[in-house]
């Protein structure tokens, strides 16, 4: 049986709150029998696709896609695919509200974070994956 997914095509001041929206609810329990991520978890896994989408229509023209896909292990793969072929890069974080925390948010709560470049198209996906508990 295939695993459950959720595509979303994401733009504008509103996308990072749709994201958050799309995701609290694929992340709760299951017809199918897919378990409920921990509170914890669900917190961990919502701030880290906010700041994807939130830097991506931010840093980016043309908006995002958003791809969620529970694992085989029980955890989950964010996926945000934007137009823009630059990496994103480490920062000092502000002390005064100027940002600079989200990709090390992304670092550090994730178990895998790569960026895969998507060719002569130009673009950029950047995975992570998040356990359950």
């Amino acid at each position: 049986m295939p695993l459950p997914i959720v595509h979303l095509e994401l733009n504008g001041p509103g996308a990072a709150a749709a994201a958050r929206s799309a995701a609290r609810g694929f992340l709760r329990p299951s017809d199918a029998g897919a378990r409920a991520f921990t509170p914890v978890a669900c917190d961990m896994a919502l701030l880290v696709i906010s700041e994807l989408v939130t830097n991506a229509v931010r840093h980016t023209s043309g908006g995002c896609v958003l791809e969620l896909h529970r694992t085989p292990d029980g955890g989950l793969d964010v996926d945000v695919s934007d137009t823009s072929s630059a990496d994103p890069r480490l920062r000092n974080p502000g002390q005064r509200g100027e940002g600079g925390w989200g990709w090390h948010l992304v670092n550090r709560l994730g178990t895998e974070v790569d960026v895969r470049h998507l060719g002569k198209q130009g673009g950029k996906t950047i995975h992570v994956h998040l356990c359950r508990t």
